[in-house]
């Protein structure tokens, strides 16, 4: 069955990063599916990357998705990624900070056997905050001066759930996360007023990608797992027009019921953001 259509979203111009697997994969076929123009990219060309496109192509028509392999923890990287989106379909309304590296690059049983941080070796944290934290603000930084001369933009940085961010040997992930929505709640601030909003997007608990080792029991600390697709619930209304002047806000897919329209659906997986001002 063909998916219901938001007006908005026709021929959106989005980028997801992060997109040749996992959630990144399941929120740029959502998005296609409602008819947005996506722009998937990720850290080195791949097999994965590849057969996203395809996917895409496959769903949505030639013409309405691309890749593009480009290291979010190199600016110059990002600034190619606007400049490769703005010659491939002309604009640039939503960026989908999406892309992050997980403890899997510390231990393969972090999960299992936590590591205290002074084990840590310095360039795997490095490389991890550079992913999460400093590509976050690379794709961010290319990107918004664009959305901020039109008028309209649309930034949503992909989280984790709270007791992730505080969870014993789970630095640098869970920190880089909370980091991430510090940043995000002061952006919705800076860029208050100028048509351009800031939005915080999670699963609500570990999901099925690989930033889980592989398991015959793959399960996150909570015993639970969720699919990743369980991103394609939100991700539409934060990317549309229904969305707009709602900065600043958390939303959690797992809590968003598909059931109810999609705006009050928003407001039940609204949760209070960290870091708020006084």
């Amino acid at each position: 069955m063909s998916k219901a259509k938001d007006a908005s979203l026709q021929d959106r111009v989005i980028i997801v990063t992060g997109g040749a697997r996992g959630l990144g994969r399941e929120m740029a076929l959502e998005l296609l599916e409602l008819g947005a123009k996506v722009i998937v990219t990720g850290a080195t060309e791949s097999e994965s990357l590849n057969e996203t496109i395809a996917i895409g192509t496959r769903l949505a028509g030639a013409g309405r998705v691309a890749g593009i392999a480009a290291d979010v923890s190199n600016f110059q990287a990002c600034e190619g990624v606007l400049k490769f989106a703005l010659e491939k379909f002309g604009a640039l309304h939503v960026l989908v900070n999406n892309a992050g590296q997980g403890m899997r690059l510390i231990s393969e049983t972090f999960n299992t056997k936590p590591v205290p941080f002074w084990e840590i070796n310095p360039d795997h944290w490095r490389s991890i905050i550079g992913t999460n934290v400093n590509g976050v603000f690379n794709m961010s930084r290319a990107c918004v001066p664009n959305m901020l001369a039109q008028g309209f933009g649309k930034v949503i940085n992909i989280s984790t759930s709270d007791p992730t961010m505080v969870r014993k040997g789970y630095s640098p992930y869970g920190p880089s996360k909370a980091a991430l929505e510090a940043m995000s709640r002061v952006w919705s601030q800076d860029l208050e007023g100028t048509g351009v909003d800031v939005n915080v997007y999670l699963p609500g608990g570990a999901a099925d990608t690989d930033l889980l080792p592989p398991s015959e029991n793959k399960r996150g600390a909570d015993g639970n797992l969720l699919p990743a697709a369980i991103m394609r619930r939100g991700i539409g209304w934060l990317c549309s027009n229904e969305s707009n002047g709602h900065t600043g806000g958390r939303y959690i897919a797992r809590l968003w019921d598909e059931t109810l329209p999609v705006a009050q659906g928003a407001g039940i997986a609204s949760t209070p953001g960290h870091f708020l001002a006084a």
